[in-house]
C-alpha cells in the first residue's frame, strides 16, 4: 500500500506524479543487461544462477523450472567434459519429468545421419557399427568419448535423438555462393534464411576478425552461421510439429554460440513455432590456465540481454585420455580398401616403427581397415606398452609392422581431423 504524508494534500501529490511523468528521463543504461543482478561475492564452481534475477539456485530447482518448458536449450563447450556431464544430468531429470515424452536434439548430427541414430536407439547397432554408419569421425571431428554417456543413456531409455544440423556439402556451397548462385536442387534444400538479425551479424563479425578463413568473405561466413542456426531451428520445429513429436518435450544441445543470448536457434525456432523455452549455459571460471591454446582472441559485443536463463559455473576439465595414438593423418584409399598415411608425425609411434608417408595401411591386428573409424576404434582400446600389428603395403609389397605403442605426446598434426 502507498502511504502519503498527512502534511501534503492529495491533489498536490497527484500533481507531482503528473509533473514527473512529463519530465525528460535520462537514457543512461543502468547496470549490465547481460548480468542485471551480479553475484556478490563472485561465483564458485558448481553454483547455478538464474541470470534475470541474480538468484542462486540448486540444480534441482533449475531442473524443476526447466521441466515446465517445451524446449530446453543447452549451450555447450564442445571440449569440456563438465559441460557434457551437465547435459546428461539435465536429460536424466527431464526424462523423469516427462516419461515417454522426452526427446533429444543434437547439433552434432546432420539430417542424413538420422537413420543411423534411429538404428542406434532401436538397439540395432553396437558402438563401432554406429560410429561407422553415422560417419562420426568424418563429420563431427570430436572424440566420441565426450558424447558417449549421453547417447548411451538415450539408447537405454529409448529417448529419440533428432539430427538437427545442415549437410556439409550445402554448408560449403553457402559459404562460397549467395543463394541466387546456388543450383535449383541446393536452393530447394535451404531453410528460410533471415540474414537481418543485427546481433547475429555482430557476433559473426567478432569471430571473423580472428578466424582463419582462407580468403572467405564476411558475408559468406555470415551465411554459413545463419544456415546452421536456421536449419537447426527448422529441425526443432519440424520434429515438434510432427506426429512423432507433437506430444514430446525436446532438449537441444548445441554449441554456445548457437544458443547464447537467444538470437541463434531459440529466436529462429520461436519464429516458426511459438512455444515455451528455456536456456541453460555454462561458464568456465577455473581450469583455464592450460587451455590458452584453445582460445580465440575475440572481443564480443555486449549484447543487451542475458546470455542464458540459467548459468552454471564450471571447471574447464580435460577429457581423460584413453587409448594411444599412432601418429598418422590418414585418408581412405581411392579403392575403398585400406588407409593412406597422408602425414606421419615426427617422433610418433608410427615414425618409430617405420611407417612412412604414402604407406597403405591394410589391416590392424588382422581386422581390415576400410575407414578411419576402424583404426581409431582399435587404438582406443590399447594402452601404453601394448603392441599392434599393421599390415602395410609399400612399393607394391605387403609387410607386417609390429608397432610398440608408447604414451603419446602432443604431436598434433596440422589438420582438423582426429589425430590417429
Amino acid at each position: 500500500m502507498i502511504r502519503f504524508s498527512t502534511h501534503l494534500p492529495l491533489i498536490a501529490v497527484l500533481g507531482l506524479f503528473a509533473l514527473a511523468a512529463c519530465c525528460p528521463v535520462g537514457n543512461e543504461l543502468m547496470g549490465d543487461p547481460r548480468s542485471p543482478y551480479p553475484l556478490q561475492p563472485p561465483p564458485k564452481v558448481g553454483e547455478i544462477v538464474h541470470l534475470p534475477t541474480g538468484t542462486v539456485v540448486s540444480q534441482a530447482q533449475m531442473l524443476s523450472v526447466a521441466g515446465d518448458a517445451r524446449i530446453v536449450y543447452i549451450g555447450e563447450t564442445h571440449d569440456n567434459p563438465a559441460s557434457h556431464r551437465l547435459e546428461l544430468q539435465v536429460l536424466k531429470a527431464l526424462a523423469e519429468i516427462h516419461p515417454g515424452r522426452q526427446a533429444l536434439g543434437m547439433e552434432m548430427f546432420s539430417r542424413s545421419q538420422q537413420p543411423a541414430l534411429d538404428r542406434w536407439i532401436a538397439g540395432k547397432l553396437d558402438e563401432k557399427a554406429f560410429l561407422k554408419e553415422s560417419h562420426w569421425y568424418g563429420s563431427w571431428h570430436m572424440d566420441f568419448d565426450y558424447y558417449r554417456d549421453l547417447l548411451i543413456f538415450a539408447r537405454d531409455q529409448k529417448i529419440p535423438v533428432i539430427a538437427l544440423n545442415a549437410e556439409k556439402d550445402l554448408v560449403e556451397s553457402v559459404l562460397a555462393k549467395t543463394p541466387d548462385q546456388l543450383n535449383t536442387e541446393q536452393r530447394a534444400r535451404l531453410p528460410k534464411l533471415d540474414m537481418t538479425d543485427p546481433y547475429s551479424r555482430a557476433m559473426v563479425m567478432a569471430y571473423f576478425s580472428d578466424h582463419i578463413h582462407g580468403g572467405m568473405h564476411l558475408e559468406g561466413f555470415l551465411r554459413g552461421q545463419t544456415l546452421w542456426d536456421e536449419t537447426m531451428a527448422e529441425s526443432v520445429t519440424r520434429y515438434l510439429s510432427s506426429q512423432a513429436g507433437k506430444e514430446k518435450h525436446l532438449l537441444v544441445v548445441a554449441g554456445g554460440n548457437h544458443v547464447s543470448s537467444g538470437f541463434g536457434i531459440p529466436r529462429r525456432a520461436f519464429r516458426r513455432l511459438p512455444v515455451s523455452y528455456l536456456s541453460i549455459g555454462g561458464q568456465e571460471i577455473s581450469g583455464l590456465a592450460n587451455k590458452k591454446d584453445r582460445m580465440m582472441n575475440v572481443n564480443l559485443p555486449e549484447f543487451p540481454m542475458v546470455p542464458y536463463d540459467f548459468l552454471a559455473y564450471l571447471d574447464y576439465e580435460d577429457l581423460p585420455q584413453t587409448g594411444v595414438r599412432l601418429g598418422v593423418m590418414i585418408e581412405t584409399a581411392p579403392t575403398g580398401k585400406g588407409l593412406v598415411a597422408r602425414e606421419v608425425a615426427p617422433d610418433s609411434n608410427a615414425e618409430r616403427s617405420g611407417i612412412r608417408q604414402g604407406d597403405l595401411l591394410l589391416t590392424v591386428d588382422g581386422e581390415a581397415l576400410a575407414d578411419n573409424t576402424d583404426l581409431v576404434y582399435a587404438l582406443k582400446r590399447k594402452h601404453p606398452g601394448d603392441h599392434v600389428i599393421l599390415q602395410v603395403k609399400r612399393d607394391g609389397k605387403t609387410v607386417s609392422v609390429d608397432v610398440l605403442l608408447q604414451a603419446s605426446g602432443k604431436e598434433h598434426l596440422k589438420d582438423k581431423d582426429v589425430p590417429r
